[in-house]
C-alpha cells in the first residue's frame, strides 16, 4: 500500500528535474553566447592584424620608393595582393614643400566593409642618394610640436 507521504516524494522529485533542466538549459545558452562573442572578437582581432600588415606593406612601399616616385610608378587605390586580393587600399599623398615632409594618409577595407587608416609623415628624397641623411637642422621639440598639432585639431 502507497502511503501519501511516498506519493508527495515522487511529485517533489520532479519538480526538482523540471528545476535541473531550466538551470542547464540557462547555462547552455549562456556559453552558446558567450563563445559566439568570443568568436567574433577573434575574427575582428585577426582583422586588425591583417590591416596592420598591409598598412605597413603600403607606407615601407611609399617610405622604399619615395612619396614623388611612388605617385609616377604606382596606383593610389585597389585591391591588395593575394592572398589579401579581397582587401582594398586607397593612398593619399598631400604634396610637400622644400624640405617639409609629405602627409601620407593609408586606408584599408577589409572584405566586410570595415575601415582601417594609418597617417604618417614621409621626408621627401632629396638629390640621387638612396639613403640621404635626414638629420634636422636644429634639435625638434617634440613636446611643443605636439601641442601645436592638438591646438590645430580643436581649431
Amino acid at each position: 500500500m502507497v502511503t501519501t507521504r511516498e506519493k508527495q516524494r515522487g511529485g517533489f522529485t520532479l519538480i526538482e528535474v523540471i528545476i535541473a533542466g531550466v538551470i542547464l538549459a540557462l547555462g547552455a545558452a549562456s556559453l552558446l553566447s558567450l563563445t559566439s562573442r568570443a568568436l567574433q572578437m577573434q575574427r575582428k582581432g585577426e582583422q586588425k592584424i591583417i590591416a596592420a600588415s598591409l598598412l605597413d606593406e603600403i607606407l615601407s612601399t611609399v617610405l622604399m620608393e619615395g612619396p614623388q616616385d611612388f605617385v609616377q610608378m604606382n596606383s593610389l587605390s585597389g585591391t591588395c595582393d593575394p592572398p589579401f586580393d579581397e582587401w582594398e587600399f586607397r593612398l593619399e599623398i598631400d604634396s610637400a614643400v622644400g624640405t617639409d615632409p609629405f602627409r601620407v594618409l593609408a586606408t584599408v577595407l577589409s572584405p566586410d566593409g570595415d575601415e582601417f587608416d594609418c597617417a604618417t609623415l614621409i621626408a621627401p628624397r632629396l638629390g640621387e642618394d638612396p639613403n640621404p641623411e635626414r638629420i634636422p637642422f636644429e634639435p625638434i621639440d617634440r613636446e611643443a610640436r605636439w601641442a601645436e598639432l592638438e591646438e590645430e585639431e580643436f581649431e
